[in-house]
């Protein structure tokens, strides 16, 4: 790869980053395993750059280079055995002012989230990230009906779940 598509790679990359921790903190439950999951989707970039033909939104690809590495990485892990980091227990003092009604709101969403499969969780990713459907059904690529169709069931699991 010549410097200036090196240089254009590292630019976008970048400008988009943000992109990249999102996808890590909706698959993700600690600090070191965001890290890794960001360098592993960097690196899955990186490497598919090359073929990168601009028939959609560099942002698009990215969405779903991101989600494929973040899905294929979480099937793997879902092989090994589960144990809970030191670090994911926490303990707090609240002070009676703080109102942590919004973060708690926002908790139940993410453990909802997390209970739906990797390709429900994807779609909602990008339906909160407001991706319309033609740019959901691009990133996923399934058809704008289906990105519809499978987002209504996902809500309606979601409301099952934290209504129950």
């Amino acid at each position: 790869m010549t410097k200036d598509k090196e240089q254009h790679f590292v630019a976008l990359l970048e400008k988009h980053q943000n992109i990249i921790h999102k996808v890590c903190r909706l698959y993700t439950y600690n600090y070191n395993a965001h890290n890794d999951l960001f360098q592993e989707i960097t690196i899955q970039l990186w490497r598919a750059y090359p073929k990168f033909r601009g028939d959609s939104k560099f942002s698009t690809w990215m969405y779903r280079v991101g989600l494929n590495t973040a899905i294929s990485l979480y099937r793997k892990s879902k092989r090994r055995i589960k144990t809970q980091d030191f670090s994911d227990i926490q303990f707090k003092i609240s002070a009676e002012e703080y109102d942590d009604t919004e973060e708690q709101q926002l908790k139940l969403l993410y453990n909802a989230v997390r209970q739906l499969n990797d390709i429900e969780k994807a779609l909602v990713f990008l339906y909160l990230e407001n991706k319309n459907y033609r740019e959901i059904s691009e990133t996923m690529g399934i058809s704008e009906v289906n990105a519809r169709v499978k987002m209504n069931r996902i809500k309606t699991k979601l409301r099952t779940i934290l209504n129950p």
